[in-house]
């Protein structure tokens, strides 16, 4: 890195590359083990960007449909290094995870065993759980600096985890809760989504801002966007697999706002139900394959078009079909990310400082703590027990463990994880091939 004033240095493009390319491939857990990883490389480790530039973009990639984590990656890297940062970050976000997904669609569809590569991926979940332990600690310390954010967490974690509030209304909920308070008492909330002193991080220069380059990024996606289906709709017709894969996942990148797994459910009963696409035990076990793998979750989709495609393409050899529909899925799926980031991410720049705005983003910060604790239970329980039964109370969700199933190597691994972790200061990498590693050395001494 050189010197920008003699005192900022600026990041070098070919390390931000390396960075993105390591973030990408150690990306496992979710949204929350992906944006915990990038606060801990980012904020803590690099020092790239501040604690209050990470949240102030968090947060509007909250408010975005699609994959949050991959549009956060975008963000920062079109804050370091303009379009094309943000261009790179966002693929290299992608890239690992799909060849996984390509690789471990085309083994479920030839029916191969599976076994070993379960045994590997249970071991990194054991691991991710903790990563998104300190996720919660490492920005609840930070968003949460006044009696009224705690509240906020709390109710946010309440209203999602036991009374199933859509995502999209939390966040609504919390920032008119933050622009209330704002005027009943001004800066009782400020700080959570604001900068850090001067000098606490180093970044770039902010990349240009004016009206006419957001929209010109913007439009250059779109037509990217937008091509491949009219060319497929023009030459293959309305009635075509890929034609209806192309359209469907365009559709879900437009539609499904509240974070990875609403877009996951509502893959699920459209893929299932309507189309008819795959069973819902083949839904499952993709959502499987999905948690395991680095790169967003909403990878899944990916797994959905592939055996679409491989099922429904006629002419074609099922693997050429699939990879097809597989990489026709993440194109459609993502290149709305880059526009919505391109699109708006100049305009929300322009906003920072507005004390009003502040506010209403810290209460939003504040909500996405809770949400990530939510995220985090929810993790815990599905990891360390084979079998959670949800039942309702009224309007109340809980979700109930069967004590007989719980997994003590689970637990075991998640225990070493954290000590390496959180104690010992490991590397992640280390510690994700480590756990990996033991998972596998398990199913080999005991079996599945």
């Amino acid at each position: 890195m050189t010197a920008l004033d003699g005192t900022a240095p600026i990041v070098g493009f070919s390390e931000a590359t390396r960075t993105w390319l390591r973030i990408g491939l150690l990306s496992f857990g979710g949204p929350a083990g992906q944006i915990a990883l990038m606060h801990r490389t980012l904020v803590e480790e690099k020092r790239w960007i501040d604690e209050g530039r990470f949240l102030h973009a968090l947060n509007y990639c909250m408010l975005l449909p699609g994959p949050e984590a991959q549009q956060l990656a975008t963000y920062v890297g079109w804050l370091l290094h303009g379009v094309r940062g943000g261009v790179v970050a966002g693929v290299l976000f992608i890239l690992p995870g799909a060849f996984v997904m390509l690789a471990l669609a085309t083994l479920y569809a030839g029916y191969a065993d599976l076994a070993l590569v379960g045994a590997a991926f249970f071991g990194i979940k054991a691991a991710v759980l903790v990563v998104v332990v300190e996720a919660v600690l490492r920005i609840g310390r930070r968003a949460l600096k006044s009696q009224a954010a705690v509240s906020i967490a709390v109710l946010a974690f309440v209203a999602i985890f036991f009374l199933a509030v859509p995502f999209p209304i939390i966040v609504l909920g919390a920032a008119a809760i933050g622009t209330l308070v704002h005027r009943l008492q001004p800066g009782l909330l400020a700080g959570g989504s604001s900068h850090g002193p001067a000098g606490a991080a180093v970044t770039n220069t902010l990349p240009p801002t004016s009206a006419s380059g957001a929209f010109a990024a913007a439009g250059v996606c779109a037509v990217l966007w937008a091509a491949p289906l009219i060319l497929l709709f023009a030459i293959l017709g309305p009635d075509d697999v890929f034609v209806r894969i192309g359209l469907f996942f365009s559709k879900m990148a437009v539609v499904t706002f509240g974070g990875a797994y609403a877009v996951l459910g509502y893959i699920a009963q459209e893929a299932v139900e309507g189309y008819g696409w795959l069973a819902p035990g083949e839904m499952l076990d993709g959502l499987g394959l999905a948690e395991t793998t680095p790169g967003p979750l909403i990878l899944v989709g990916q797994f959905v078009g592939f055996l679409a495609a491989w099922r429904g393409a006629s002419g074609l050899d099922p693997l050429v079909a699939g990879a097809t529909g597989a990489a026709l899925t993440v194109w459609v799926t993502f290149v709305p990310c880059f526009l919505w980031i391109f699109l708006g991410a100049p305009f929300i720049e322009r906003l920072r400082g507005n004390k009003a705005l502040d506010a209403a983003l810290s209460a939003i910060t504040a909500a996405v703590v809770g949400v990530v604790l939510n995220l985090g239970v929810w993790f815990a329980l599905h990891v360390f027990f084979a079998e959670v039964d949800e039942t309702r109370l009224g309007p109340v969700r809980l979700f109930v463990p069967a004590w007989a199933s719980v997994d003590l190597a689970a637990i075991g691994l998640s225990i070493l994880a954290a000590v390496a972790l959180l104690r010992l200061k490991a590397p992640m990498l280390l510690v994700l091939a480590g756990a990996a590693g033991l998972g596998v050395i398990r199913t080999l001494i005991v079996g599945g």
